[in-house]
């Protein structure tokens, strides 16, 4: 009720107080919870701080889309969780608790690649303090908490199939995704046209040209993401002899 009564600011713009201050208080509560999860808590607090992250980011999505059905605005052609983003929020409650290898090695380089750009060229349409907002920034920033999370200290590593592994993954989900995109005539992880607001799109031509570039990048963008895992495994392993 109060926020009902509050001004919402305007859409976020890129380097602007809203863009920069979720992104530097994730920054600062990531490495505070991993430090101390890594230094202080023991496997079983590792594992409920974990689930904990997991179902926050996931019922904070569900909230999001229950309050909107709720007021009676929802859009199937525009309001489905179906962006990359969303949808791995929504369900990343069931990496947290089963903590699946073959979902961490879909998992890193999705969040990583996924979620890099929407956290540098922000798609928000109603600034602070809108609940679109807050799940906006849970949701990305939550999903890296929960991979580096994962990383640091489960110590999860991916080896050089998981690009590929990450890679075909992808491409049934952008089918399933074109399927859905014709079907309501709608445009789901901007298969059908960029979105509206400045993203690294902009740079790679008009439809399908930017599809076609963005696939060509993904492997070399995989390959840039688990480089520093094969450097460090491979200093480790120079060390260790």
């Amino acid at each position: 009720m109060i926020l009902s009564k509050l001004n919402y600011i305007g859409s976020v713009e890129i380097g602007s107080l809203q863009h920069i201050i979720p992104i530097v208080v994730a920054l600062v509560f990531a490495t505070i919870l991993i430090w101390f999860s890594k230094n202080r808590f023991n496997n079983k607090q590792q594992e409920l701080v974990f689930k904990g992250v997991g179902l926050f980011v996931s019922l904070t999505v569900l909230v999001f889309h229950v309050n909107l059905i709720i007021k009676g605005n929802y859009n199937l052609v525009t309001d489905l969780p179906l962006f990359l983003c969303s949808f791995m929020a929504l369900f990343i409650f069931l990496f947290t608790n089963s903590r699946k290898y073959w979902l961490f090695e879909i998992l890193l380089f999705w969040i990583i690649a996924g979620t890099s750009q929407g956290v540098i060229t922000p798609d928000i349409s109603v600034g602070f303090p809108s609940l679109d907002y807050f799940r906006y920034w849970i949701a990305h920033l939550g999903l890296i908490v929960v991979i580096f999370y994962a990383i640091f200290v489960f110590k999860m590593r991916p080896t050089w199939k998981s690009m590929f592994k990450s890679f075909l993954a992808i491409q049934v989900y952008m089918l399933a995704i074109f399927g859905v995109n014709y079907l309501l005539d709608a445009n789901y992880s901007y298969l059908n046209k960029k979105p509206n607001s400045a993203s690294a799109l902009d740079y790679l031509g008009d439809w399908p040209t930017y599809l076609i570039v963005v696939e060509m990048i993904l492997i070399p963008y995989f390959l840039v993401i688990y480089l520093p895992f094969f450097i460090t495994d491979k200093v480790k392993k120079l060390f260790s002899k």
